[in-house]
């Protein structure tokens, strides 16, 4: 009996799942019979996420039920060129089924395969298939045998039913622990719990960069994990793994031109994951081409093909690799090229979305033109109201933010350089803006309107620049950083005042500097500094006839005269910004003002007027998946509902808020 497979590794983790549903299609098909043809499993996923050692770990675990012996082939030792002489592998495996004699043709091979295996039970494992045409002359002639293919993608010349297919990822981050920690057996990673993690993303849940990681513990044990880490990071992203490398390095030489190009561009990608649509403004040669080339990236192993959001994704030690091929392979100048247009049409992509969500407002950049070969995103749709296409552009900010964020990065080390970038880099920042009042993610915000300060100095623009300061002072006093964000203000005023004259522009620009300055002295708990500026900036804006402006430094002026007890003048103030903000289809605005609205009516002892206006207010925060003023909403309602002795309806709304907190990383 053959048993052509290695004896099992000294550490295995994980895979249960898998082994489960592999142990259950065995047992079923056993208990049926009369099955003509092989049960056949399809193992899939990219080089390194250990296939081959969970084939071998299955037949290993199943050969009992297989007593006529375990076959096993790899495509990639026969392959030349990219294809396979399949007669040659016919030949490896009669060999292996001890054939005294084998046919010297094709087509007389795959008879005499058929016989020797024909009603026969037995493994064979296929390792390293590239296509199903390479893997249906392999089958054995027996309902009664298991046949385990390993791929790097989905084979997409099976037929529907002809395999299962059970697609393997990267480690989740406990069970890439517990292997390294099984390899290692090194207390260095419990006393060193931040290098360990940083250790872990880097070897991105592969079982055979772990491995790699474990040598070099075991290689240097007196040695801080501080400062193996730099090396180990440098070698992996410099040279690969070498067994996984020249897999990577195979199935790169294997693809077309414009999935090889995809390939390389994606390794300079600013965020970690995107859209067909995305690929496509990195591509640069239509939708078409980037679908035909995003399937070849998968069906060759280079791309996370498990994608259930629509979002494709590189993982890490692949991005290195798609890195080395550009260095080896790219045009830095098609790459530069590529990324400006990326950075174009994410940032039209952005403007729009801002637009969409958050209706006409005060912006310094102009609107990007439509950028050749790509195609826009789609927020307005065939039915939808108002607050839905508001919501979609929305969650497109929220879903791009890494991409975005990256994309300001991007841009302005290209403004450093010398080539392009500053003016792209800080008008990202504005739609940003209108990210960051729903979608608050401080530590990223924070850095990202510090970038768009520099571009904008770096451009010479005061009037972007004013906009950036006010921008970055908000995130910086919400994580209470007042004199950082008092200073950033004070640098504002400095440039309205030695650069500004008297355009509407201009006064308009400094208006929302009094605006800002106001909201710090709200944030400082000086609500009587606070009124004083919102009512400057409202005289400023009644000037200059910006009607928007009024109503929403009327809104801020009244939330102000609320909290200094002027209950009466808050009430109509807000009432009145509430009108206009509904009348004008602001959806978020209507839904603040109508929350603060409610308070004032609560402190007057009108609460059920006080609970409609929260309801009303929650309604509208859903609508355009306002999360952040969600929350306060609920608290507002816990708080009425707990006045009114309804203490499970103010414990339901309590524990919503708590979930949506802890969700935006506010708990």
């Amino acid at each position: 009996m053959a048993y052509q497979i290695p004896p099992e590794p000294a550490h295995f983790v994980d895979r249960e799942r898998e082994q489960a549903t592999a142990r259950r299609l065995v047992a079923e098909r056993q208990t049926a019979g009369g099955a003509a043809r092989p049960l056949c499993l399809l193992l899939s996923g990219y080089a390194g996420t250990g296939k081959t050692e969970l084939a071998f770990r299955l037949a290993r675990a199943l050969h009992e039920r297989y007593p006529e012996g375990v076959l096993y082939v790899d495509l990639d030792d026969v392959r030349r060129g990219g294809a396979v002489e399949v007669a040659d592998v016919l030949g490896d495996l009669l060999r292996g089924l001890g054939a005294e004699w084998i046919a010297p043709v094709f087509r007389e091979r795959a008879r005499q395969y058929w016989s020797l295996t024909h009603g026969g039970r037995l493994v064979v494992i296929v390792d390293n298939a590239r296509y199903g045409t390479e893997v249906e002359p392999l089958l054995p002639a027996s309902g009664d045998s298991l046949v385990i293919v390993t791929s790097h993608g989905p084979l997409y010349d099976l037929q529907a039913g002809a395999a299962t297919e059970l697609p393997l990822g990267p480690l989740e981050p406990a069970d890439a622990l517990d292997l390294l920690e099984r390899v290692t057996r090194d207390a260095r990673l419990s006393a060193e719990p931040e290098q360990t993690r940083t250790l872990l993303a880097l070897c991105a849940g592969l079982p055979a960069a772990l491995h790699v990681a474990g040598q070099w513990l075991r290689r240097h044990p007196g040695r801080s994990l501080a400062r193996l880490l730099g090396r180990l990071t440098s070698e992996l992203h410099d040279k690969g793994i070498p067994e996984v490398e020249q897999v990577w390095d195979a199935a790169y030489d294997s693809i077309g031109p414009d999935a090889a190009r995809l390939y390389r561009l994606l390794g300079s990608f600013p965020g970690p994951s995107f859209t067909l649509a995305a690929a496509d403004a990195l591509l640069g040669r239509g939708a078409e081409a980037a679908e035909d080339a995003l399937d070849e990236l998968r069906a060759a192993g280079l791309l996370d093909g498990r994608s259930t959001d629509g979002r494709q994704r590189l993982p890490e030690l692949l991005r290195a690799h798609a890195r080395r091929r550009a260095e080896g392979h790219g045009d830095p100048v098609e790459r530069e090229q590529a990324l400006r247009r990326l950075v174009r049409w994410y940032l039209r992509q952005a403007q729009r979305a801002d637009l969409a969500a958050a209706g006409p407002r005060l912006r310094t950049a102009a609107p990007v033109e439509p950028v050749p070969g790509t195609t826009d995103v789609l927020f307005d749709r065939p039915g939808d109201t108002a607050d839905g296409t508001a919501a979609r552009a929305y969650r497109w900010l929220e879903a791009e933010r890494h991409a975005l964020f990256g994309c300001v990065r991007l841009a302005h080390a290209a403004g450093a350089a010398g080539d392009w970038g500053p003016e792209e880099a800080s008008a990202l920042c504005e739609p940003l803006w209108t990210h960051f009042l729903n979608h608050p993610h401080h530590g990223d915000h924070i850095d990202a309107f510090r970038t768009g300060v520099a571009a904008a100095q770096r451009a010479g623009d005061p009037r972007t620049l004013v906009r950036m300061r006010c921008q970055l002072a908000r995130p910086l006093w919400e994580q209470e950083e007042f004199e950082e964000a008092e200073r950033q203000l004070g640098q504002a005023w400095s440039t309205v005042r030695a650069a500004f004259g008297t355009t509407p522009e201009e006064r308009k620009l400094a208006a929302s500097t009094w605006e800002f300055t106001g909201m710090l002295r709200s944030a400082r708990g000086d609500w009587a500094g606070a009124a004083e500026e919102f009512a400057a900036a409202r005289a400023v804006h009644e000037e200059i006839g910006n009607t928007y402006g009024v109503v929403l430094q009327t809104y801020r002026l009244g939330e102000a005269l609320a909290r200094l007890g002027e209950l009466e003048r808050a009430e109509a103030l807000l009432a009145q910004a509430r009108t206009w903000f509904a009348e004008d289809g602001r959806t978020r605005l209507t839904a603040r003002a109508e929350f603060a609205l409610g308070g004032v009516r609560a402190g007057l002892g009108r609460t059920d007027e006080a609970r409609e206006l929260y309801l009303s207010a929650l309604s509208g925060t859903r609508a355009v998946s306002g999360a952040r003023d969600e929350a306060r909403v609920l608290d507002a309602l816990a708080g009425l509902a707990a006045d009114a002795g309804r203490q499970a309806e103010a414990e339901e709304h309590r524990a919503a808020a708590r979930d949506i907190r802890a969700r935006l990383g506010l708990a």
